[in-house]
């Protein structure tokens, strides 16, 4: 009897030890293919070639044209201008946040070689707004991070701001990522409520106050998502 208890024992183990290996070997294919479909996305050579649509915004008494950007093809002059608008814009909000400003680290960001720019430009040519985006891995996922959306005060409120998040919302549904992705201030109360009431993003499971719901005096911010429908591919259309 208690060689059979062992042998039950040995083998209770042994299965444990299998299912763990291979919830291991699963969770690394899953990886390698969400890092298959980043890559992808970063190796487009236009992003834009795959919402041509929405390459102009032509409403309440707004003309907009908008191209994407690859960082190493940026040019100093659109760099400056978008570090320009984000200490305009944001400078404040920062300077309230733990966070604190700090112009250097915002331009090595910006120039990160992963950056990619939409830069919405008027019937002059002139910019007049610019989303900071990368597609990349957060934790496990495939997701499309919006960094920055800006725009200067006179094209705001005319809906641009909302059109432009559509188009990042585009792009991830093309390029199969699993979500859109931001970080948005607590005290930045109208971007909270661009993002949540009219875009319907919620409180990512990766936010402070999900993961740390006891210290929520230690986060002034939430990384705020909306999910992204996969793309149905041929077989599935056709079965």
């Amino acid at each position: 009897m208690r060689s059979r208890k062992l042998f039950l024992r040995t083998v209770k183990r042994s299965l444990k030890g299998k299912e763990k290996k291979q919830k291991r070997k699963e969770e690394q294919v899953k990886l390698a293919a969400s890092q298959v479909l980043v890559d992808a996305a970063n190796a487009l050579e236009d992003p834009m070639s795959l919402v041509v649509p929405f390459k102009k915004y032509d409403r309440n008494g707004l003309t907009v044209s908008i191209d994407c950007h690859k960082m190493p093809e940026c040019t100093r002059d659109t760099v400056d201008w978008a570090l320009s608008l984000l200490s305009t814009n944001m400078k404040s909000l920062y300077k309230q946040s733990s966070w604190g400003w700090k112009e250097r680290e915002k331009r090595e960001e910006i120039t990160d070689d992963r950056v990619l720019l939409l830069v919405a430009r008027g019937e002059d040519q002139n910019p007049v707004g610019f989303v900071h985006f990368r597609f990349d891995m957060d934790f496990d996922d495939e997701v499309l991070y919006c960094y920055e959306i800006q725009l200067v005060e006179e094209v705001r409120r005319k809906g641009l701001g909302k059109f432009l998040i559509q188009i990042l919302e585009m792009l991830a549904y093309q390029t199969q990522m699993k979500k859109v992705m931001l970080t948005v201030f607590k005290h930045n109360k109208e971007a909270n409520s661009f993002f949540v009431n009219q875009l319907k993003y919620e409180i990512d499971e990766t936010s402070p106050s999900i993961y740390d719901p006891m210290n929520p005096e230690d986060y002034d911010y939430e990384i705020l998502s909306k999910p992204i429908k996969k793309k149905k591919t041929i077989a599935a259309k056709s079965e």
